[in-house]
């Protein structure tokens, strides 16, 4: 069997990885979940390695005609913290990723999600939140692709970055590619610092820096997981990650 060469960062994917730590782990096996028709599927998948390890997950959803499926995922842990999803949506079915990335030190967090609506009526939504500190590197590429028999896609994706010094990074990349001419497709990305004015009126009301910024960054990813079968679990792991990096 011929070995799987490892990838560089000409690789579009791999753009922002750390290659050196990926290589540690490569190859990474595909876990493959097909969810039947007319079935519902939800999953966590929560990353709080420590600093030294290596975290990667590669997902291949197949939702089958009428099927929901929501993913939730919280990536703060480890040198490398790397997890890629592939989803491929059939006619009238409904994916939800819900994900927080939390990176500090210096951390690599990415998620890479490929989203293919090849039949029509199916609806896809992205939400993305990622705060960074340090020197850490946190990246979203995440590509919507509707074919051309995809009429009636409907297709949100929603990324934001807040970095808590200028020393860190954040990539963001959504993409579409529309073969499809009865389509709604919406993406948008930004990336912000804490608002000095929100700090300064919670100061003026007896808040510590600290309390306050954690205040803060609380709200930027409260709504993320609200009404996960795991919200109380992922919401505790994201605020132990926050209470170290403020």
């Amino acid at each position: 069997m011929t070995p799987c060469p490892l990838p560089t960062r000409r690789n579009e994917p791999f753009r922002y990885c750390d290659i050196d730590a990926l290589a540690s782990v490569w190859p990474v096996a595909v876990e493959s979940i097909i969810v039947a028709a007319d079935q519902n599927w939800s999953h966590a998948i929560i990353n709080t390695a420590p600093s030294d390890d290596v975290f990667v997950r590669h997902l291949a959803l197949n939702l089958e005609a009428g099927s929901r499926g929501r993913l939730q995922i919280l990536n703060a842990g480890g040198r490398l913290g790397r997890i890629v999803v592939d989803v491929t949506l059939h006619a009238q079915c409904d994916f939800t990723l819900d994900a927080v990335q939390l990176g500090s030190g210096k951390q690599t967090v990415e998620l890479i999600t490929t989203i293919t609506h090849v039949e029509p009526g199916a609806t896809s939504n992205q939400q993305v939140r990622s705060i960074l500190s340090g020197h850490a590197t946190g990246s979203y590429l995440g590509k919507v692709a509707v074919a051309r028999d995809a009429q009636k896609t409907d297709s949100v994706q929603s990324v934001k970055a807040m970095l808590l010094e200028r020393s860190a990074t954040a990539n963001a990349k959504p993409e579409l590619e529309i073969y499809a001419d009865d389509v709604k497709c919406a993406h948008g990305a930004s990336v912000g610092e804490l608002d000095k004015d929100a700090l300064f009126y919670l100061a003026a009301r007896g808040l510590p820096p600290a309390e306050a910024k954690k205040l803060l960054l609380q709200a930027f990813i409260a709504s993320v997981f609200e009404g996960a079968a795991d919200e109380d679990m992922l919401t505790k792991a994201a605020l132990a990650k926050l209470g170290e990096m403020v």
